[in-house]
């Protein structure tokens, strides 16, 4: 297979990061999932994983945690969701062997194209059959992409591998591990047709990851109704349970902006300190360089200067608040032109609400994906007369170059795909 042939046919399998509604239960199927891993070799079972749910933060957690671990000598495996411009980002082996990486660059140790073709011609047939077969009807992208992760983590040594979840955590198919370690970010609304409408039915499903009594759990500091949850889950399992307190938090120097980060670090040092590592003991050094060197692209990351343009895949309303509050406390400008497109199934209304208190300019856009909300349907939550509908990302980003002085900043937030394809056009325009 060649690598265009290889994304088609990735491309053809059931997506639901690209259908705004669907029923959550009877779509997703952890024993779906498992049995397909069964057929193939369970790869997951020769992995030692660390596994990290929640809201906002759980990506850039993921990272820290990654860096850390790579800094302390560990070839280390990092599956995170979704990418910004390309399939591959979203597995990455990390050693120190490999050059950092950096601004406009591929993902650093992101899967080769080879390495990706490889594994489709590996399992397409598997796939196939196991469609044919399944009782639990056909594997989705995600699924088989989280197996094929699998497997090349295993077929590469790693020592260690980092695993977001998808879409709540209970039912997800990087679920189908085991953890040696789990962690939850901050849980706030989201996904509420499918995760539900209340902060402990999210949580619930968030806290799906805790299985096991072998596994501690770390949890970021949470709103009272999802700690219950949580501690309830960790009881439940016999787990050993360690909170990071908001008013305890150490201070890490970070190249990613935001006090939210602080969190983040935190959790992921609190991780680091949960994982047996058989008599190798990494060291506070390693973990505050790990932490400096942590490259996330995507979050509050400075794309340019004079104007600044600043990408941002805030997707519900506790991130757009923490990035609003980034804004205000790291850049100086005289005025803020907001680009912004949200997914349908987001908290509109929410993150709506916290940007546009700062925004003296908005243009409203979509991305190129079916799950996008029209611009036109964004335009009664704001009030400023500088409002501009577009057709498309990049027609945005014209629009606001043009309207751009040196000391202007230009926002580009809503959607992790929004912001993804402006790092893409950016590069054009």
């Amino acid at each position: 297979m060649t690598y265009p042939e290889s994304i088609k046919y990735l491309e053809s399998l059931i997506n639901y990061e690209k259908i705004p509604v669907y029923p959550y239960e009877e779509s997703l199927k952890l024993e779906r999932i498992k049995g397909f891993l069964s057929l193939v070799g369970n790869p997951q079972d020769s992995l030692k994983c660390i596994h990290v749910a929640g809201t906002k933060g759980k990506g850039s957690t993921c990272a820290f945690t990654a860096y850390i671990l790579k800094e302390a000598g560990f070839k280390v495996g990092l599956y995170t969701s979704p990418h910004l411009l390309d399939f591959r980002e979203r597995i990455r082996i990390l050693n120190r062997q490999q050059a950092a990486g950096s601004k406009g660059k591929d993902f650093e140790g992101m899967i080769s194209k080879r390495g990706l073709v490889n594994l489709v011609e590996k399992f397409k047939p598997a796939i196939d059959n196991y469609n044919k077969i399944s009782r639990y009807g056909p594997l989705t992208f995600f699924e088989v992409y989280t197996a094929m992760a699998f497997e090349y983590f295993k077929n590469k040594k790693t020592d260690f591998v980092v695993l977001e979840t998808g879409l709540g955590g209970r039912l997800d198919a990087t679920n189908a591990a085991s953890a040696m370690v789990c962690a939850i970010t901050p849980i706030s609304y989201e996904h509420a047709d499918k995760l539900g409408k209340t902060l402990a039915a999210i949580a619930g499903e968030k806290a799906g990851i805790i299985k096991s009594r072998k596994a501690p759990v770390i949890c970021a500091p949470q709103e009272k109704e999802a700690l219950e949850v949580i501690r309830k889950q960790c009881a439940g399992s016999k787990t050993v349970l360690s909170e990071v307190n908001r008013n305890m938090l150490r201070r890490f120097k970070t190249r990613l902006l935001g006090a939210h980060q602080q969190i983040n670090a935190n959790v992921a040092a609190k991780i680091i300190s949960a994982v047996p590592f058989n008599g190798v003991k990494i060291s506070q050094g390693q973990i505050q360089k790990g932490i400096y060197n942590t490259f996330w692209p995507g979050r509050c990351e400075i794309i340019a200067k004079r104007p600044f343009i600043i990408l941002d895949g805030a997707q519900n309303a506790a991130s757009a608040k923490a990035l609003k509050q980034s804004i205000k406390e790291n850049f100086q400008y005289k005025k803020l032109i907001l680009v912004l497109g949200i997914s349908g199934d987001k908290d509109i209304p929410g993150i709506c609400r916290e940007l546009r208190g700062i925004s003296d300019m908005v243009f409203l856009t979509k991305a190129d994906n079916p799950r996008a909300c029209e611009p036109q349907d964004l335009t009664r939550y704001f009030q400023v007369k500088a409002l501009r509908k577009t057709k498309s990302v990049k027609e945005a980003l014209i629009l606001a170059k043009k309207q751009a002085g040196e000391e202007d900043l230009i926002l580009v937030a809503g959607s992790l795909f929004v912001a993804g394809e402006a790092r893409k056009w950016l590069r054009h325009i």
